[in-house]
């Protein structure tokens, strides 16, 4: 369950994603699967090839992209969360969210 976001952040970030960017949407999440962890970020791009390099970039495995719809996303969230969005300078989310 995603919460803590606005629909206009949502529709961006879809947008972006369309476009071909590497976008990020970040969240607070509850997930059964993972109870320790309260945040998630979406790293979205329509361009496979895009998302697949940027994932390799950080020792991330692709095969873990998820092809939902027309937003395909790597779920970024525990240890290598903060460093990654450190390095993507998304200093905002880490702040909103309290990554630090």
């Amino acid at each position: 369950m995603a919460f803590g976001i606005s629909r206009t952040e949502m529709n961006d970030w879809k947008e972006r994603v369309q476009s071909g960017e590497i976008a990020f949407l970040t969240h607070y999440w509850l997930d059964p699967r993972f109870p320790t962890m309260k945040t998630v970020t979406k790293v979205g791009c329509s361009n496979i090839d895009k998302l697949t390099q940027w994932c390799m970039s950080y020792g991330l495995d692709p095969r873990y992209i998820h092809y939902r719809d027309s937003y395909p996303h790597f779920d970024l969230f525990g240890p290598r969360q903060r460093p990654i969005l450190m390095a993507e300078q998304q200093l905002d989310q880490i702040t909103r969210f309290k990554l630090l």
